[in-house]
C-alpha cells in the first residue's frame, strides 16, 4: 500500500488479541459481554467479534444501531440517553432486533409510549460518581418513579441499571481505579436492592475500560460493556491499563517540513485527524497530542517524540538534532492516538499494513 496522506492503520493481530483477552475475562467471571462498538465503529472489525461467538453489542446512537443491524447484529443496547426525536426510528429498529435503550427521564417514557408498536428493553442510566449524566444513585425516589412508569408501559420492559464510571479516566493510580470500581458496584447493588420487587431480577451493567481491564472482583455485576479496550490508546497507557504494545491503531502522517533552527518537524496530521485530547508526559508535565512510533514494527524510536503542538491540519514535533537528521521530508511517522475512539471517528476508516480497507460508520 502506498500512503500519500494521513491514514489510520490497524494491526489486526493486536486488535484480536485485545478482544480475546477481554472476552476470556468476561467468561471467567460469568459476565454478559456486550462490548461497545463506538470505539471501532466498523462492520469489518465487528465481524471479528461475531467470529468469536459474541452476539450482544452496545452502540451510542440509533444510527449506529441501524448500521450494525444491517450487518446481522440482533441484540443491541443504545447506551446513550434516549433522543426522543428518534422515537420513530427506535420503533422501526425494534421491529427487526432485540433493542435496549437508556432512559433517565419521564419525557422519554411518555414519547415511547405514544410511538412504540414493538417491545423495547430499558436500562435506567445511573450516575455513580462521574457526574456527566444519569440519575444519581442517591435519588432512589426518582429511580423508583421511572421504574413504575416503565412497568406500566405496554411495550417497555425494564432490564436493569446501567452506568459508565468515566471518573476512572481521571484516576491517579491503579488503586484509585479499583476503588472507583468497587464504589460503583456497591452503589448499584444498593440501588437495585431498593428497586427490585419479589422475584424480579434487574441486571447491573458497567462499561468503562479501565475498570473492566484491571478489576478482578465483579460480584453483583451482571454485564460489562467496555469499548476502548479493542484498540487502547495513550490515555489507557498513562493509566497503566495497557502497554504500548497493546495499542493497535496509529495514524501514519507524512513529514512536510523541517525547521532545524527551531528544532521542529511538521507533519500533515492535526486536530481533524487526532482530536485535541491530550496526555501528560514526564515530570515537566508537557502536554502531548500523540506519541511517535516507527511505522515498521510500531516501536518507540531511540528518543521519545511526542506531538507537542496541534492545529487543524498541522502536527508539531519538537526533536533533538539527532532525530532531525534521522527523519526526512516525505517520510511517514506513526502517531499513537491519545484517545482512539475520537481518532477512529475522525479518520472514518482503517487500512492494515497489507492495504486492506476496513469500513466505518458514516454519520
Amino acid at each position: 500500500m502506498k500512503l500519500t496522506r494521513p491514514t489510520l492503520i490497524i494491526d489486526p493481530e493486536k486488535t484480536q488479541r485485545n478482544l480475546r483477552a477481554m472476552k476470556e475475562k468476561a467468561r471467567q467471571h460469568n459476565l454478559i459481554f456486550r462490548p461497545h462498538f463506538k470505539t471501532h465503529q466498523s462492520r469489518a472489525v465487528g465481524r471479528w467479534f461475531a467470529g468469536m461467538g459474541i452476539d450482544k453489542i452496545t452502540v451510542s446512537s440509533a444510527g449506529m444501531a441501524e448500521y450494525f443491524a444491517a450487518d446481522g447484529w440482533k441484540d443491541i443496547t443504545i447506551a446513550f440517553p434516549l433522543n426522543i426525536n428518534e422515537a420513530e426510528k427506535i420503533n422501526e429498529l425494534a421491529a427487526r432486533v432485540s433493542l435496549n435503550v437508556t432512559i433517565l427521564n419521564q419525557e422519554s417514557i411518555d414519547r415511547l409510549n405514544r410511538v412504540l408498536q414493538h417491545p423495547v428493553g430499558v436500562f435506567l442510566k445511573i450516575d455513580t460518581g462521574a457526574r456527566r449524566t444519569g440519575i444519581s444513585h442517591e435519588h432512589i425516589d426518582t429511580a423508583r418513579q421511572l421504574k413504575e412508569g416503565i412497568d406500566h408501559s405496554a411495550n417497555l420492559q425494564l432490564k436493569g441499571l446501567l452506568t459508565h464510571a468515566g471518573h476512572t479516566y481521571h484516576a491517579g493510580s491503579r488503586e484509585e481505579i479499583l476503588e472507583i470500581h468497587e464504589q460503583t458496584r456497591d452503589r448499584l447493588v444498593q440501588l437495585r436492592e431498593k428497586l427490585e420487587k419479589g422475584e424480579e431480577k434487574l441486571l447491573i451493567s458497567v462499561g468503562d475500560t479501565p475498570s473492566c481491564s484491571l478489576a478482578d472482583e465483579f460480584e453483583g455485576i451482571d454485564e460489562v460493556r467496555p469499548g476502548n479496550f479493542i484498540f487502547f490508546d495513550l490515555q489507557q497507557y498513562k493509566l497503566n491499563v495497557c502497554s504500548i504494545d497493546d495499542i493497535s491503531v496509529l495514524v501514519a502522517c507524512p513529514v512536510v517540513a523541517k525547521h532545524k533552527e527551531r528544532g521542529r518537524i511538521i507533519v500533515y496530521g492535526g486536530a481533524v485527524h487526532l482530536s485535541k485530547d491530550t496526555f501528560v508526559e514526564g515530570s515537566t508535565r508537557i502536554y502531548g497530542y500523540g506519541m511517535i512510533v516507527h511505522e515498521e514494527g510500531w516501536v518507540l524510536p531511540e528518543e521519545k517524540i511526542i506531538v507537542e503542538g496541534l492545529s487543524q491540519e498541522h502536527g508539531i514535533l519538537n526533536v533533538t538534532p539527532y532525530m532531525m537528521k534521522r527523519i526526512s521530508i516525505g517520510d511517514f511517522v506513526g502517531i499513537l492516538p491519545v484517545h482512539s475512539c475520537l481518532t477512529a471517528n475522525l479518520m472514518g476508516g482503517y487500512y492494515d499494513m497489507q492495504g486492506k480497507f476496513y469500513d466505518h460508520f458514516n454519520r
